[in-house]
């Protein structure tokens, strides 16, 4: 099973990924030792789960997260999820 996963910050700011351990993958967004330059370390946390579809493949997931990041699929989260 893989997941797209959206995640927000106390700021408001939004980080869509994938993954096929959605709980290990949260943990390592708030790691502060796991990466020095991702957008979830520049960002700061911590970083809490607002949203998640699952797939039974990586591609679909990596094509839903594809559709996500576009301005249309941002358009549909806000939309959908709330300023």
């Amino acid at each position: 099973m893989y997941y797209v996963y959206v995640i927000q910050n106390s700021r408001g700011k939004i980080y869509i990924g994938q993954t096929n351990n959605l709980e290990k993958r949260l943990n390592q967004h708030n790691d502060k030792n796991f990466s020095k330059k991702s957008y979830t370390k520049i960002q700061k946390g911590p970083w809490k789960p607002i949203y998640k579809e699952k797939y039974l493949t990586r591609q679909e997931a990596e094509k839903r997260e594809r559709e996500l990041k576009s301005h249309k699929g941002r358009d549909w989260l806000r939309e959908h999820m709330g300023p």
